[in-house]
């Protein structure tokens, strides 16, 4: 069996260049799928991807599926023969495999004998079989929108133009979207727009960079990051490169050219968020910073060309660039003729949800929230209260109209510009914090306070129109405001209890569809977001499972439960105490037990059951004062010390006793055992 080199290459037009990576990669998992499916061997597979084609590299292919050996199974022997003489179904079952009966085996099975017949069977040719699999492949990709061209009724994303279908240096025959394969590809549309015939399929990468290609993604982001960092090691500044930015342009390009441009200084009035986000969002630009951290008045701008003259590439950049910025300049100075705080009788216009209302509704409802959080935590009611009047203003300025990346930010700007409260400005952009699970939580207090308010307003709401999460779809992110909730409970030491949170919630919507059971269910729900939260400190689901079992609404205490727990699970003592507690639970909910926990020593006979007893009392007064402050590690520590008593104690102590009161009193001993690490958690529920 012969092994080779295949390459499968499609060219387009550009493609999306936002969904250049997903379209490659589906590429790549359709053909390896497929090689699989239909068990032919290879090494490994390798997408490749430019704005002008998709292409796929399988190393070590082989050239057809091995040869195996078939086994089909006929008739039982009884039905096989009569009087020694095959019967109908033995020779049909002959003729089915094209042989005569005497041919025929015998296969032995727990169910009994069988007419069977056994056969080679050679492996199909990759020749035969990649047309099948390359049309499934590009069939499958997860194409935004298709579209047709000219008179076909082909569609794809973009009109597609070569196919290259290459094992080694032999041509594939398929067709794939119209086109016939062959070994033709195409090179950069200008430094090189003739047609490129391909040797051998280990010489694609080589051969198209010599056409001004960069058909590997990483390499080509790489070159791009290089190129940006050296430009801006000549303007003696700090490049910022977003990745997500970085990944789009890289499928825009197939031969980056990093050049720096300029703007007119008087730009800089503008606060830079507004600059960066028109440069990112309308020209992918990389933006520049001084030593200081402030905008600088240049670009850097990947072409997708090796001009002879850069300079006029630069310039037309640079005539571009200028009118969005003075659209960004326009929108700023038209929206600071008008104050934050005129804006809000706007907000009675703008819909939330409809079954909630607009955003003053909101507002009125988060400004009761906030107050109550407030006064907890005794931060500054005030500044709470016109945080949240503020809040949502800045969504019907120009600037954030045009730029919603902006909110918060926007009117922060626009609050300091006001004479508002430093604190306030502060809180207004700190609302949208945390974005994601490892962001930053808010720093200010009315900022966490605000940023609590507005989610908590939201999960109750739109659990209450009974439009909570399910599956996959969270078209209100539910699950992310849960998880900024827990953080900044969590991060900000909160010591909040989130009942009460959300009892303060619901009583400021009237009406809701779902009211009966709302607290408990959203409660519920934001308590499970700990299982999520707990992976990324490491805890496992058994971990996450033994604090749930615990009626514990406070996330902060929540949080401190799950480290200890985290903790205790890695002493040697852990296994040996959870099977104890799992033992300890079994044994009273077999018998009922009514919760009594009070022990009379003088019913102690066993010397190991008046060790335990001694020992539990000890320890009870020593983890008492740790569990008032939630000290929870610690207290665990100290009742690891009770594995060896309580090994003894199950060793040597018949715990059902003959005597009622004794077997009783031993009961209870085992229930004040369990009582002391229920004030922590369920270990019984931990690995054993």
């Amino acid at each position: 069996m012969a092994v080779d080199t295949l390459l499968l290459e499609l060219g387009a037009e550009e493609l999306p260049p936002a969904a250049l990576d997903a379209l490659s990669d589906a590429f790549a998992a359709g053909i390896e799928k497929g090689l699989q499916e239909a068990e032919i061997p290879f090494q490994h597979v390798t997408a490749y991807a430019t704005p002008r084609r998709l292409a796929v590299k399988v190393s070590e292919l082989a050239d057809k599926q091995p040869d195996r050996e078939v086994e089909r199974r006929g008739p039982a022997l009884a039905a096989a023969f009569k009087d020694g003489v095959a019967s109908k179904a033995a020779e049909g079952f002959a003729r089915s495999c094209g042989v005569s009966v005497d041919e025929l085996i015998h296969l032995e099975t727990d169910k009994g004998t069988w007419l069977g017949y056994r056969e080679q069977q050679q492996g199909e040719s990759l020749q035969a079989l990649l047309p099948e699999i390359l049309r499934k492949a590009i069939q499958g990709l997860p194409v935004p929108k298709n579209m047709r061209w000219g008179a076909s009724r082909i569609e794809f994303s973009r009109p597609v133009h070569w196919l290259v279908a290459l094992y080694g240096s032999d041509v594939i025959a398929a067709e794939v979207l119209g086109l016939q394969a062959s070994r033709t590809t195409y090179g950069h549309r200008f430094h090189a727009p003739n047609a490129i015939q391909l040797e051998h399929a280990d010489d694609y990468l080589a051969t198209l960079e010599n056409a001004y290609v960069l058909a590997d993604r990483k390499l080509r982001r790489e070159r791009i990051r290089e190129q940006v960092l050296a430009e801006a090691e000549v303007q003696d500044a700090n490049a910022v490169i977003d990745e997500t930015l970085l990944v789009e342009v890289s499928g825009l390009v197939e031969w980056p050219v990093a050049l720096t441009g300029s703007f007119d200084e008087r730009f800089l009035e503008v606060p830079a968020e507004c600059l960066i986000s028109s440069m990112k969002a309308n020209q992918k630009y990389f933006h520049l910073l001084d030593d200081q951290g402030k905008l600088k008045p240049l670009f850097i701008t990947i072409s997708n060309i090796d001009s002879a003259d850069p300079q006029q590439v630069i310039s037309g950049n640079e005539k571009v660039i200028r009118p969005r910025l003075a659209d960004a300049a326009f929108f700023y100075d038209t929206d600071r003729k008008q104050s934050l705080a005129s804006r809000i009788p706007q907000l009675e216009s703008v819909v939330f949800q409809q079954q909630l209302g607009t955003l003053a509704d909101k507002a009125r409802r988060t400004t009761a929230i906030a107050t109550f959080i407030a006064e907890k935590i005794n931060g500054d009611v005030a500044n709470a209260q016109r945080a949240v009047a503020l809040a949502k203003c800045d969504l019907v300025t120009e600037m954030v109209l045009e730029f919603p990346e902006l909110q918060g930010i926007m009117g922060r700007y626009y609050a300091e510009q006001d004479g508002e409260p430093a604190d306030v400005a502060q809180a207004i952009e700190e609302q949208y914090l945390p974005r994601f699970a490892s962001d930053a939580i808010p720093q200010s207090l009315t900022g966490q306070t605000l940023a609590l308010a507005d989610r908590l307003d939201t999960l109750v709401g739109i659990f209450g129109i009974g439009q909570r999460p399910t599956g996959a779809k969270d078209p209100f992110a539910l699950r992310r405001a849960s998880i900024g909730v827990l953080n900044i409970l969590i991060k900000g030491e909160l010591n909040l209890d989130l009942r009460e949170l959300l009892d303060a919630a619901a009583q400021q919507h009237q009406g809701l569809p779902k009211a009966e059971g709302l607290v408990e269910d959203v409660l519920t729900y934001m308590l499970d977001r700990f299982r999520a939260w707990g992976q990324e400190e490491g805890i496992s689901a058994e971990m996450y499972l033994a604090v749930r079992a615990r009626p514990v609404t406070n996330p902060l205490d929540f949080a401190r439960r799950l480290r200890a727990v985290k903790a205790f699970a890695q002493r040697e003592e852990a296994a040996a105490l959870a099977a104890a507690n799992k033992r300890v639970t079994n044994i009273l909910s077999k018998q009922d037990h009514n919760g009594n926990l009070q022990v009379d020593p003088s019913l102690l006979q066993e010397e190991a059951e008046q060790v335990l007893f001694k020992a539990v009392t000890s320890r009870q007064e020593q983890v008492a004062p740790l569990f008032g402050t939630g000290d929870y590690q610690q207290a665990l520590d100290v009742l690891a010390t009770l594995r060896e008593p309580v090994d003894a104690f199950f060793d040597q102590v018949m715990v059902m006793a003959d005597d009622e009161a004794v077997r009783n009193n031993r009961l209870a001993l085992l229930a004040s055992l369990q009582a002391l690490f229920l004030e922590v958690a369920d270990i019984s529920l931990l690995p054993q």
